[in-house]
């Protein structure tokens, strides 16, 4: 596998967002309440991403981070998958391993 196989990407579901801001306290580079007061992912410029389905790629520096924010996220919005093929492997879609 190569590292460009475990490129992952990172997108919230508006219509399951609370607004909680969880996601914004442990990733502010990635997430962002925006004045609707929903989460939002950011580009690498930080720009919102306002369309439905808007993903970014998730930085190595980021990771753990991100993944904790689709962990505790109350809404269940927060969707991490693989790049190369578009696999949850963390949020309310993710396989799970137990």
């Amino acid at each position: 596998m190569t590292a460009q196989d475990e490129t992952l990407e990172v997108w919230i579901d508006q219509d399951l967002c609370t607004g909680d801001g969880i996601c914004c306290q442990y990733a502010p580079d990635i997430f962002e309440l925006d004045v609707d007061g929903l989460a939002y992912v950011k580009d690498a410029d930080g720009e919102l991403l306002q369309d439905a389905g808007a993903t970014v790629v998730v930085p190595t520096i980021a990771l753990r981070d991100v993944t904790d924010s689709a962990k505790e996220c109350p809404g269940d919005c927060i969707h991490v998958r693989r790049a190369h093929d578009g696999v949850e492997v963390f949020g309310p879609d993710a396989a799970d391993d137990s």
